[in-house]
């Protein structure tokens, strides 16, 4: 409920308000009925998204990865090779691709015949059948024709016998027996009845779908999702989300199985490619090992040796025989020598000489015996005889002959010494020659032995893998182990009904928040009277006018106890508190009303202002001073009886100096509500010169002492000067706004007016405010105005 007492007006400037969380909430709370709207919209559309969605449910499988790392795999015949050696097992993600591969998957989809779909008719959607297909279609043409073929046809069984087919479903049936060729243009089709079908076929309507195989087999590729179970793990799991629970488990199973078949053919190729490279290589190593033999023997021929090591140790041996033998012969050389030098060159002259000197010669032994023995006599008998004693000299005869001889003996013994030595000296220097040769041909020969030595060890043991690679190849290990095989839980996993609904209530709630949260942010409109102050602090805000929806134009009648009315009597009593607080001398009951744009309300607030005022038995004068776009309307009004229509105004007072003040005001009494009008009169040329015309004095000098009130509705201050060119005459200035429609900017200028004092007197109003964003009582009502039920009562009353 409102009351006449005033508003406080605010003169002094404000600081700008901070946020108001309750202002903000009730931003939306006022729009309570888009969020309703919306939220049965989008849960209806959710109900008939589901109803009319078929469900998806997921079929799983897991299973684990045996690693290939072991001698059944075929690379590990190199394991003990650096060349083809692994730091880590193959990664995981690389069989996640085998799984999702192409041509594993293209197996899967031709081996389950997933290109050839069947559908049932129903009332609004089909039935796809996937098992309990009543009948077998066989094609005519070949597997490659087919699996790159799109064809979609419709068949009508009415009767076990026979069905109408037609291509396209509009198109006429064509009645065909079981088993007849049906042309195609891919080729020829026959259409049978399954035998172990337990119904009828009559009354069944199908529709067979062809789709190239590639398609179907991309379609797999984004359906079916292989993942590790666990991290660093070999277990994984296959899962695949399909309309029907069989297929999806028959997929993943056969998808497993041609996994298996693919690594074990691929293991296979690969076992065989091993066993002829090592065949190939075996044939290079064998002829690279001839090869190293023939050097062998070559070198062994060559340098007339069979074992170095034991041919050293003879020459060696050798040596040293063959030194001992020069050594005693070079001894006994000098024995010879030396017997020699004893005997001398004189004969007369006996000296004993060496016996026993080892020289090896028994001629020489035998002779230096002798000569000993006759020496020895020879001197036993020159102690009793003399030198010429027969006996001496016949001694000493012998002892001569038995010296030539032994001289003789003893050049000739020296000289087969000689050489002697000399071969000996040749042969130890042969002998020398060999063992300084022997390391040399050692290190030749353990060169070539050592690559013999890698040749065979790299040929037998490939042999050894030869024959690995031979057993690999008989038999293959298994890929994986079945863990769980494909299962579903057999509730559908999509569309998850519960998400869906909630999606659909938050989506219903985003969207007029979304809505309301952008208007308001690109909003730059005010829309009550708060707005207003929180852009203009030091001009006094009058009050609001409610929106009112009518064809004409409202106007306040007296008694009246409507919102508007009750707006303008706020509006009227808080003008009286501003105008006893003022104290104006001059025109202080002259009142202009004006505004920035057109469009704002002047002309309508002039006139139910001036009723306003009216209702409290005051004289009021409404003078159209708008004299480009006149916009008064008197239609609703009733002119008095006595009082002729008046056919002149504003403009013609202010132009023709004869004509009297009082020929331009016609008095209006509607419902005893009494006020005199002065119109703008015809649009003059020269409207801004006009209104400068010295009668405008006078004018407003007599009006304002003839009436309580004069309202005077003028033009748009911003867009034209006519305002500013009388605006002396005004005491008060009524400056009026409009919600949802003056933009906050330009609402710069009516601050430039205030602060420039080009308008005496301004206050504000908003006009054609929403009853939800009135400011102060909105939730309070007005005398007279019907009470709104809350909401909740409304619908228990329903």
């Amino acid at each position: 409920m409102i009351s006449d007492n005033p508003i406080p007006m605010m003169d002094a400037p404000q600081s700008s308000e901070s946020f108001n969380l309750k202002k903000t909430i009730s931003l939306y709370t006022k729009k309570w009925s888009w969020f309703l709207l919306t939220t049965l919209l989008f849960v209806g559309l959710a109900y008939f998204y589901l109803r009319y969605q078929i469900p998806q449910y997921e079929a799983t499988a897991n299973i684990m990865l045996i690693s290939e790392k072991d001698a059944s795999d075929p690379s590990a015949v190199f394991k003990d090779l650096s060349l083809f050696s692994e730091n880590e097992d193959a990664k995981i993600e690389d069989e996640i691709l085998v799984f999702t591969s192409r041509g594993v998957l293209n197996e899967v989809a031709d081996k389950l015949n997933l290109n050839l779909r069947y559908f049932t008719q129903g009332r609004v959607l089909e039935t796809e059948l996937y098992k309990n297909i009543p009948i077998a279609i066989n094609f005519i043409a070949s597997d490659s024709i087919i699996n790159t073929t799109r064809f979609n046809f419709y068949i009508d069984i009415d009767s076990d016998s026979g069905f109408n087919y037609r291509i396209n479903e509009e198109d006429t049936p064509k009645k065909v027996v079981f088993g007849e060729t049906i042309p195609t243009p891919f080729g020829g089709m026959i259409i049978t009845p399954k035998t172990e079908s337990e119904t009828s076929l009559k009354g069944r309507n199908l529709r067979i779908q062809l789709t190239p195989l590639d398609q179907v087999t991309e379609r797999l590729r984004n359906s079916i999702s292989v993942y590790q179970s666990a991290k660093s793990s070999k277990v994984l799991s296959i899962s695949l989300d399909d309309a029907i629970t069989d297929r999806a488990i028959d997929i993943i199973n056969t998808l497993i199985s041609e996994y298996d078949v693919y690594t074990s053919y691929i293991k296979n190729i690969r076992s065989k490619n091993t066993s002829e490279f090592i065949d190939n290589r075996i044939q290079l190593i064998a002829s690279d090992l001839v090869n190293v033999d023939d050097s062998i023997v070559r070198f062994k021929t060559g340098n007339k040796i069979t074992d170095v090591s034991s041919e050293a140790g003879q020459f060696l041996s050798s040596s040293t025989q063959n030194q001992q033998v020069l050594d005693e012969s070079k001894t006994q050389l000098r024995v010879l020598n030396y017997m020699e030098e004893s005997l001398g060159d004189d004969n007369s002259s006996f000296e004993p000489i060496p016996a026993n000197l080892g020289s090896g010669d028994p001629a020489i032994s035998a002779l230096a015996a002798r000569y000993s023995e006759l020496l020895a006599n020879r001197e036993r008998l020159l102690r009793s005889a003399g030198e010429k004693n027969l006996v001496v000299v016949e001694l000493d005869q012998s002892l001569n002959s038995i010296r030539q001889s032994l001289r003789q003996n003893i050049e000739n013994a020296a000289k087969s010494l000689r050489i002697r030595i000399g071969s000996l000296e040749n042969q130890s220097d042969r002998i020398n020659s060999k063992i300084y040769s022997v390391p040399g041909q050692e290190r030749k020969l353990r060169s070539i032995e050592r690559k013999q030595g890698i040749k065979e060890s790299l040929y037998l043991y490939l042999l050894q893998k030869r024959e690995e690679a031979a057993i690999t190849l008989t038999s293959t290990s298994p890929n994986l182990k079945i863990i769980d095989s494909a299962y579903s839980y057999g509730s559908p996993v999509s569309p998850n009904k519960k998400m869906i609904y909630i999606g659909a209530f938050f989506l219903a709630l985003f969207l007029p928040f979304s809505v309301i949260y952008v208007s308001d942010l690109l909003d730059t409109k005010i829309h009550n009277k708060e707005d207003l102050e929180a852009i203009i602090t030091n001009i006094p805000i009058l009050g609001e006018i409610p929106k009112i929806k009518s064809k004409h134009m409202p106007l306040v009648q007296r008694n009246d106890r409507s919102l508007l009315s009750e707006s303008f009597r706020i509006i009227r009593t808080n003008f009286d508190y501003v105008r006893r607080g003022r104290h104006v001398k001059d025109y202080d009951n002259v009142i202009f009303v004006t505004s920035t744009i057109n469009g704002e309300g002047k002309s309508f607030f002039s006139m139910n202002l001036a009723l306003t005022f009216a209702n409290t038995d005051k004289r009021v004068l409404l003078i159209g001073a708008d004299i480009r776009n006149p916009k008064i309307d008197l239609e609703p009004l009733k002119k008095k009886k006595k009082d002729a229509v008046t056919k002149v105004g504003l403009t013609e007072y202010l132009a023709d100096d004869s004509i009297l003040i009082g020929e331009t005001i016609t008095s209006y009494d509607d419902k005893n509500n009494k006020i005199d009008v002065m119109l703008s009169g015809n649009v003059p040329p020269n409207p801004a010169e006009l209104l400068m015309s010295e009668r405008m004095k006078p004018l407003f000098d007599k009006v304002s002492e003839q009436y309580d009130y004069v309202i005077v509705d003028t033009a748009p201050s911003m867009l034209v000067t006519d305002t500013l060119l009388f605006s002396q005459y005004a005491g008060h200035t009524v400056y009026m706004t409009r919600a949802e429609y003056t933009e906050k900017p330009i609402l710069k200028f009516a601050k430039e007016l205030h602060a420039n004092n080009k308008l005496r007197g301004m206050m504000l109003v908003v006009n054609d405010v929403d009853q939800a964003n009135f400011g102060y009582g909105a939730k309070y009502g007005y005398y007279g105005a019907p009470k709104k039920k809350p909401l909740f009562k409304w619908f228990s009353k329903r």
